[in-house]
């Protein structure tokens, strides 16, 4: 990949003619259109990276009523709270330990968001690990293999669980949950974070299709220089957090609704997605498909 230029996942991937790898207007958290006044937004994995200085802080700007963060140790969220502190000192904060993969530990984190704020709107379903890079299924550590799938699937999934039994059935809610453009590619040594993040995706179809008060969308934040990035797509990691603080609050607006059960990544307009709202909703685009030519009826044409 060396000879790839920076732009290159990002340009070849990317559905829309114009693409960002920053933020711009129409994604500027501080803006009124995507205002979150009153809203109450628990973010997982907050204590660095895209968690910490993306979605932390732009749902801050965007002036949340109260942000939860959580990270397997509390006392690693005191700085992302100073984060959200320098934005906006009116916005409550709530840290809270979270083992994602523990039900116990998981169930606990909605019990004190219940408890102090009597209620959810977003979730941004951030943590997750790759500690299989590398590992070929003939030689690879089980125990690194399966570790993605119980963070990345299994702790995504207890996380929504509970954040749906907390927002109800007639509450509007929005819960984004991190993919990545891993899931959509073949690439040798990646097959535990890969089929981890493509069943990401079918988890945001399925909170959507269970759920008709919540919009639900898997995202890829980019690349971004963090320390998951691997030493060979650091090149490409040009793409700052943010860019996908700023788009992840655009999905928690109702301008977005249309994006419900779908796969979306940063760096794509926004702009041009709302003005190809009706092709998307109508042709159901940015989904898993499988292509071929099915059907008995349409075989024998």
């Amino acid at each position: 990949m060396d000879q790839l230029p920076d732009h290159y996942f990002t340009t070849s991937n990317s559905f829309t003619k114009n693409v960002y790898r920053d933020v711009y207007p129409s994604v500027d958290p501080t803006s009124p259109a995507l205002s979150q006044a009153g809203k109450i937004v628990v973010i997982t994995g907050a204590s660095r990276g895209i968690g910490k200085y993306g979605f932390a802080v732009a749902f801050a700007k965007a002036n949340a009523k109260a942000i939860v963060i959580t990270a397997r140790n509390p006392a690693t969220l005191k700085e992302t709270e100073e984060e959200i502190r320098k934005v906006n000192k009116k916005v409550e904060v709530l840290r809270v330990a979270l083992e994602i993969t523990n039900e116990e530990s998981v169930k606990n984190l909605f019990e004190q968001v219940k408890n102090k704020f009597g209620t959810v709107d977003v979730l941004v379903n951030n943590a997750g690990v790759f500690n299989s890079d590398g590992q070929q299924i003939r030689t690879a550590s089980l125990s690194d293999w399966w570790g993605d799938f119980e963070v990345n699937v299994k702790g995504y999934m207890l996380v929504a669980k509970y954040f749906l039994q907390v927002l109800g059935t007639e509450k509007k809610g929005t819960v984004i949950g991190l993919t990545s453009g891993g899931g959509l590619m073949v690439i040798p040594g990646i097959s535990a974070y890969s089929i981890a993040k493509l069943a990401n995706l079918q988890l945001s179809v399925y909170i959507s299709a269970e759920n008709p008060n919540v919009t639900a969308v898997a995202f890829h934040p980019g690349i971004v220089m963090t320390d998951m990035v691997t030493e060979s797509f650091k090149a490409f990691a040009k793409d700052t957090a943010a860019l996908a603080g700023g788009v992840v609050v655009w999905l928690a607006t109702d301008a977005a609704s249309f994006m419900n059960g779908r796969y979306m990544t940063t760096n794509w307009s926004v702009d041009e997605l709302m003005a190809k709202e009706e092709a998307i909703v109508s042709k159901d685009l940015l989904k898993i498909k499988l292509s071929g030519d099915f059907g008995v009826a349409e075989l024998q044409k």
